[in-house]
């Protein structure tokens, strides 16, 4: 189809959200024009002081959660549309915010496995309860080859039971948001801490995001400050506009690592490279772990996104929250040009919209899976924007055990997945 031109902020080395000068052609170049990070006059603090934080106000701000529904439940219930000739029919894993719990099942909503774990039970009272006050459930979960799983508590750890939901470690790193597994087994996630960075605020705590790297057993092997990323890059001026909402002046939400198979496009996609989300600037990223520097950004073309990634054909889906006019699109584009390649907003009668989370994938066939959170809903669009499959979370939660259940992220697994580590 023929491409939609928009009007996006390339964030480069001028002032911030004015098109300044003649942006760079980051897939020749590799990234815009040299500056060091002392040009931006982003002072630091003296090295060997770290500002003390109040413990409660700590806590307080590391506590920064969701709730686990949004919306009163629908009559409807499980698979609602299933159109096997044209759906990418493989298995499907999903986190349902009623519970600590995961859930596999088939194209027609049929449970094939769960797992679950409590919070108490792998960090018992008062291990730090009050640090996580939000309901006990899973924000996101990855399956791995054996039947094991890795499920992360929004706000506190990472974990990793087998199939039979019994712990294999724990991880309590502050970790928020997201997570991805490499093909080698290594473990990203995002973590936060609460600290006093009078360089960002003079007197108030802020929320300092970073990345966690674990190997296959849980063992921490690196940590990076995305933070210190901006500042150590030619996009230190973003850092003049953060926003300082409860202290919380990124909000990263997603995290995809590059595996290099698209390098031959650009150096910014070799291999280690990492795509990130941040909500509370409108902007994605990609950074270079092994320059702790951020090498491109891109802002303007959406507001509150969620779940950028990179396409075999070069190009980058993003779930778009509310740049559609206050509603929810996803939005398929160069990352060079900015040119909207296809587009999906919805229908009249299957409106689609999520203020908060919402994932979206391309499948192999082409088709997209989207997950619309606030509502439990995920459903999978063809190219010409027809739903050929569509679940509605069957699982309750409220007070009254009358509202929708979120659901993070449906993830679609293909089919010749084994699945003999499943109990007969």
């Amino acid at each position: 189809m023929t491409g939609i031109h928009s009007n996006p902020i390339i964030i480069f080395p001028c002032l911030l959200g004015i098109l300044a000068c003649s942006p760079p052609n980051p897939a020749r170049d590799g990234g815009p024009p040299a500056m060091s990070v002392s040009e931006v006059e982003i002072p630091l603090e003296p090295v060997g002081t770290v500002p003390a934080i109040d413990p409660a106000v700590q806590q307080q701000l590391e506590a920064i959660g969701y709730t686990a529904s949004a919306h009163p439940a629908p009559p409807q219930a499980h698979v609602t549309i299933y159109d096997p000739t044209r759906a990418w029919n493989g298995l499907n894993l999903y986190a349902s915010w009623h519970a600590p719990e995961a859930i596999l099942m088939d194209m027609k909503g049929q449970v094939l496995h769960t797992w679950r774990y409590a919070f108490e039970d792998v960090w018992p009272p008062p291990a730090s309860r009050a640090e996580i006050d939000h309901p006990d459930f899973w924000r996101r979960v990855r399956l791995l080859g054996n039947g094991h799983l890795l499920a992360l508590y929004e706000g506190y750890g990472l974990i990793r039971v087998d199939a039979a939901s019994r712990l294999v470690w724990a991880y309590p790193g502050k970790c928020h948001h997201d997570l991805e597994v490499t093909e080698e087994g290594t473990v990203y996630v995002l973590t936060r801490e609460a600290k006093l960075l009078p360089r960002v605020h003079p007197s108030e705590p802020v929320l300092e995001d970073g990345i966690a790297v674990l190997d296959w057993n849980g063992r921490e092997l690196a940590k990076y400050s995305i933070l210190e990323c901006f500042e150590n890059s030619n996009y230190a001026p973003l850092l003049r506009n953060l926003p300082k909402r409860e202290g919380d002046i990124f909000h990263t939400n997603t995290i995809r690592v590059f595996d290099g198979s698209l390098e031959h496009r650009s150096p910014l996609f070799k291999k280690g490279n990492l795509l990130i989300s941040i909500l509370h600037t409108d902007t994605i990223a990609i950074l270079d772990l092994e320059k702790r520097s951020v090498v491109w950004a891109l802002s303007g073309m959406w507001d509150a996104q969620h779940d950028p990634s990179l396409l075999p054909n070069g190009r980058m889906l993003i779930l778009d929250n509310l740049g559609h006019g206050g509603r929810s699109r996803v939005l398929e584009f160069d990352p060079f040009t900015q040119v909207v390649e296809w587009m999906y907003v919805g229908e009249p009668d299957k409106p689609f919209f999520t203020q908060g989370c919402g994932t979206c994938a391309r499948l192999p066939n082409g088709n997209t899976l989207i997950t619309e959170t606030d509502f439990g809903r995920a459903f999978e669009v063809a190219p010409d924007k027809t739903i050929v499959w569509e679940f509605i979370n069957p699982h309750r939660t409220g007070p009254g055990q009358d509202q929708i259940a979120k659901i993070a992220e449906m993830i679609r697994l293909d089919r010749s997945l084994p699945l003999d580590w499943i109990p007969e």
